[in-house]
């Protein structure tokens, strides 16, 4: 029986599906993955949750974006720089970002975090993938 992690070789990003500024960037990153290395789950999904408890998170806490590579989860703004540095071509350039000091990182990123919603607005509900793009997302 083969019990090796199906998605190893993937990178799952987390996002608030309600938080439009983080849909807008999921959509980002889909158009610039053109080998399918991310998957996606909402963190408002049961999915997202198991994941949140699996880390001790608490699933009911206010996330932005989460990554999990490799079995290692990352935050704030340690997960942007994740995700840039999967990215192909010059986004993976971005993750020269990562020598400036975590708390001035996440100084920024906490700020732009919470005033997403005021700045970028919310949905009622969590976005539904298109049907080409359902395999990428998980439930």
């Amino acid at each position: 029986m083969d019990t090796s992690d199906p998605l190893k070789d993937n990178i799952i990003i987390l996002f608030d599906g309600v938080c439009n500024l983080c849909n807008g960037f999921v959509q980002f990153v889909i158009r610039r993955d053109p080998d399918a290395v991310f998957r996606f789950a909402s963190l408002q999904s049961d999915v997202g949750r198991k994941y949140l408890i699996l880390h001790k998170l608490d699933p009911d806490a206010l996330h932005s974006v989460i990554v999990i590579a490799r079995g290692t989860l990352y935050q704030r703004s340690d997960a942007v720089l994740q995700i840039a540095k999967a990215l192909p071509g010059f986004w993976s350039w971005l993750g020269v970002f990562n020598i400036v000091p975590r708390f001035i990182r996440d100084t920024i990123y906490n700020w732009v975090a919470s005033s997403r919603y005021r700045w970028f607005g919310r949905r009622a509900e969590c976005m539904l993938p298109d049907p080409s793009l359902k395999l990428r997302f998980l439930s």
